[in-house]
């Protein structure tokens, strides 16, 4: 039986363990953005010696729960998720955090750049470069076939008002 001498997360390519020691060393909550084939979670973390707390967690399936008649994985669905998690941070009494995207790389008006401008719009503390940002046309959904722009600023109204 061979002895591997790389932990089992590494080795098997989840866990990048200089950046997260990078980033538990700022010593505030991370904005953990995890993006998948069916949509996009955004979770607010905190450290703890005996494992991560999750302070709270959105994705598009609790959009729905409150209401909002969103679907799919798209920009505009990414925004709202981050809008909604920068909401329940001022909340919950969370004053600044830094973004945590894994693995995954921050592509200028991706998904996970839209989930931060929503963070942000939330009127959340968190370090960006605005020139990450999606435009405004990505943003309310101009190109898809179901825009959602028209309605994005009901649905901004919609979650202030449940959260």
């Amino acid at each position: 039986m061979m002895k591997y001498s790389v932990m089992r997360r590494r080795r098997e390519g989840v866990t990048n363990y200089h950046k997260r020691l990078k980033l538990l060393k700022a010593g505030v909550p991370r904005l953990v953005v995890r993006p998948s084939n069916k949509g996009i979670t955004a979770q607010l973390v905190e450290y703890s010696q005996a494992g991560d707390a999750v302070v709270c967690t959105v994705n598009e399936r609790t959009l729905k729960k409150l209401g909002l008649e969103v679907t799919g994985n798209s920009v505009p669905v990414s925004y709202l998720v981050g809008y909604a998690v920068g909401l329940m941070a001022k909340k919950k009494n969370v004053e600044e955090s830094i973004l945590d995207t894994g693995r995954y790389n921050i592509v200028k008006g991706g998904k996970i750049s839209a989930v931060l401008k929503g963070y942000v719009d939330s009127g959340a503390e968190i370090p960006h470069d605005d020139t990450i940002f999606p435009d405004t046309d990505r943003l309310s959904g101009k190109h898809l076939k179901n825009p959602v722009g028209k309605k994005l600023d009901e649905y901004k109204k919609l979650l202030e008002e449940k959260l």
